[in-house]
């Protein structure tokens, strides 16, 4: 048990079987690791300090939850130390593939060895209430490098920045994952005129965006249903460029504690047909991380 491990978990400790039957293949493609603290300490510079969540729980709760891959995501509490991750990585047979912060200082070497573990992104975090965004030429040197390895970029950012943002990741040479939709403002309603900017920036065929993470995004609490038509619309306006995942283990996470069952069962709800379920879970997953 870390030092400054808190008391209690932030995952639910028994997430329902869920009803919708996942296809064979599926991918949790937003997901973390968290320690366990004495063996991968907590970044000193972090803005939060989660509960350990290891490898080993991750990977039960996909088998239970009928999936068969990960993306796991470096968290801002692990700052830019990818040991974890690396960990969890090696110990999942390629049947997880990783999303890294990285220091600007990095050798080409260190990124090859991450790239061998299975690492295929970076993400730039710009919450400036998680992280201490670097200066954007930082950000694009990053990006110019990675691409070379033929990774992409994940962005996190509030709705707010999205604007002042948008021409520095248009700019970027590699293909751009935008985190929890871009966290749009729920009660503005899906024809707000910030969602109907999001959704012209997606036209560009170099964005992508995850669709899940609805228990971070809603005003009325689970199921849920005020988040669904968001995930719907973009599922709707590009459908080979969306991802879907858990966000497990929910960090930070202070109104309710989710039901990973639950946010399975909301998948046919935003992706009702077969096909579009197949390309959100399995095709578009399978391309960008083990394609």
């Amino acid at each position: 048990m870390s030092d400054f491990q808190t008391s209690e978990p932030t995952w639910h400790p028994n997430p329902k079987q869920p009803t919708f039957k996942a296809p064979a293949g599926a991918v949790d493609a937003h997901c973390h690791v968290f320690g366990p603290g004495n063996s991968f300490p907590y970044a000193p510079e972090r803005k939060y300090t989660p509960v350990d969540a290891p490898k080993e729980k991750l990977f039960a709760l996909r088998d239970h939850l009928g999936f068969s891959k990960n993306v796991i995501v470096q968290a801002s509490c692990h700052g830019k130390d990818n040991s974890a991750l690396i960990d969890a990585l090696l110990a999942a047979n390629n049947n997880a593939r990783g999303v890294a912060v990285v220091s600007p200082d990095i050798t080409d070497e260190e990124l090859a060895d991450m790239h061998q573990a299975g690492v295929r992104a970076v993400r730039f975090n710009f919450l400036k209430r998680l992280v201490d965004p670097a200066p954007k030429p930082v950000y694009t040197r990053m990006a110019e490098r990675v691409a070379k390895l033929g990774w992409h970029v994940v962005v996190y950012f509030e709705e707010a920045d999205r604007k002042e943002l948008e021409p520095f990741l248009i700019s970027l040479p590699t293909t751009v994952v935008i985190d929890h939709m871009g966290r749009p403002d729920i009660k503005a309603g899906i024809d707000s005129r910030g969602f109907s900017q999001f959704l012209k920036l997606m036209e560009n065929d170099k964005f992508w965006v995850k669709v899940g993470c609805p228990e971070r995004l809603t005003i009325d609490g689970p199921p849920y249903n005020d988040v669904a038509p968001f995930a719907k619309k973009l599922i709707e306006k590009a459908p080979d460029r969306v991802l879907w995942g858990t966000d497990w283990p929910h960090p930070n996470m202070k109104s309710h504690l989710p039901d990973d069952g639950e946010l399975v069962d909301r998948i046919p709800v935003i992706a009702p047909t077969k096909i579009a379920q197949q390309k959100l879970l399995i095709d578009n997953p399978n391309l960008l991380y083990w394609g």
